[in-house]
């Protein structure tokens, strides 16, 4: 496992990261599987393991605290969110001051730890002036409660640009990491967002590299979507939103490429990610061992550059530039 710093921090974090979302693992076979699959992170070199305060209810949390504590806390990147509601009064939700110290509380609580490694804000909040909300996270890190922080969607180009003007006026501790949604069909980030992370130095952790499954081949065009998939069970259905004809056509354009190269699709895609410097590290969903050893498969793997020309046509991608004049 290669490791990378996050942004321009001194913090160390694995090329694959292991998120716990718990959302789907009703049944004691189900958490088993998970609690093997963290373990089988951890001893193959995974040290940054992601949650958030809202998923199942605060139950993630503590299924991921209940299996890291069997590690040194120094040896672990530890991860969680806050943003989304915790309870059903008006200030059990957002990024006020009151939101997030309580729940940070909360979270180290359901964690069984003292503090966390990074702490992102969840999603944006209009409600609340960014000025509190990035105060009240650099004050914890005064106080040793988290370590870094940053934020993960909703927060675009100009409200990061607005965020660091903030953090210079009031000479608070830097940003330090993002949490964005990009993978191969969705690479909004690279618009302007990634340009301003390598402007201030803040690392990106990127979440659903593989699509929600797309991007591991199991889809295929005229085929019934596989059992147990999320395409069957899934309640938003977000996946099936990608199962487009033209998606499935580049998948499997793509998938040519990786049989070439000797490597799985989820490689190709979680390598293709890594090809960036600032992306410190991917975070992947994996639920089962066999997962996650093709994911960490994709550390230290290095795209050739006539691959990478030829995955670039495939994806037929254009980055928006504004010009004026």
């Amino acid at each position: 496992m290669k490791y990378r710093n996050v942004g321009k921090s001194g913090l160390k974090v694995s090329e694959i990261a292991v998120g716990s979302w718990m959302t789907d693992l009703a049944g004691t076979d189900k958490v088993q599987t998970a609690e093997e699959t963290i373990r089988y992170a951890y001893e193959n070199g995974v040290n940054f393991f992601d949650c958030a305060d809202a998923y199942s209810g605060g139950e993630a949390e503590k299924f991921l605290g209940r299996v890291l504590k069997d590690y040194r806390r120094s040896s672990l990147v530890v991860s969680s969110k806050v943003y989304f509601p915790t309870g059903d009064k008006a200030n059990e939700r957002g990024l006020s001051r009151k939101h997030i110290i309580e729940n940070l509380d909360r979270s180290l609580k359901n964690m069984q730890m003292d503090y966390l490694d990074l702490y992102y804000c969840h999603r944006y909040d209009e409600s609340t002036p960014m000025e509190e909300t990035l105060r009240t996270l650099s004050g914890l890190v005064d106080q040793g409660k988290i370590l870094y922080y940053g934020v993960s969607e909703e927060w675009g180009g100009a409200r990061l640009e607005e965020a660091q003007r903030i953090i210079s006026d009031y000479r608070l501790h830097p940003m330090t990491v993002i949490q964005p949604q990009y993978h191969m069909m969705d690479r909004y980030i690279e618009h302007e967002i990634m340009g301003i992370c390598e402007k201030y130095g803040i690392g990106i952790t990127p979440f659903s590299p593989l699509a929600q499954g797309l991007l591991t081949g199991k889809y295929k065009k005229n085929q019934p979507y596989p059992e147990g998939s999320r395409a069957t069970h899934q309640a938003d259905k977000q996946i099936n939103n990608l199962l487009t004809d033209e998606n499935l056509n580049k998948v499997e354009a793509l998938e040519k490429i990786a049989d070439e190269l000797g490597v799985t699709m989820s490689v190709l895609a979680l390598s293709w990610i890594l090809r960036k410097d600032i992306v410190s590290s991917v975070i992947t969903g994996a639920s089962k061992k066999t997962q996650l050893e093709s994911n960490l498969a994709a550390s230290g793997f290095v795209i050739p550059a006539d691959a990478l020309a030829d995955i670039e046509k495939i994806l037929d991608f254009t980055r928006f530039e504004r010009h004026v004049g």
